[in-house]
């Protein structure tokens, strides 16, 4: 039986954590950034994880 190929778009976004979970990074923070107050963009920096719903999905894009 073949190999599943990891979708290379989706491994440069996500990250494993520690726990299994998935990492990835907020939206909204590439451009038009001078209508978003200083509060907002500061929390946009930050990492989050992958929402419960969406964590099979990007699974199986990433070949697990």
């Amino acid at each position: 039986m073949p190999k599943q190929k990891t979708n290379r778009s989706a491994a440069k976004r996500f990250r494993k954590t520690g726990s299994g979970k998935l990492r990835r990074q907020r939206a909204f923070h590439s451009h038009i950034l001078t209508k978003k107050s200083a509060k907002r963009k500061r929390r946009l920096r930050k990492r989050t994880l992958v929402a419960k719903a969406d964590e099979k999905r990007m699974n199986r894009l990433l070949g697990r």
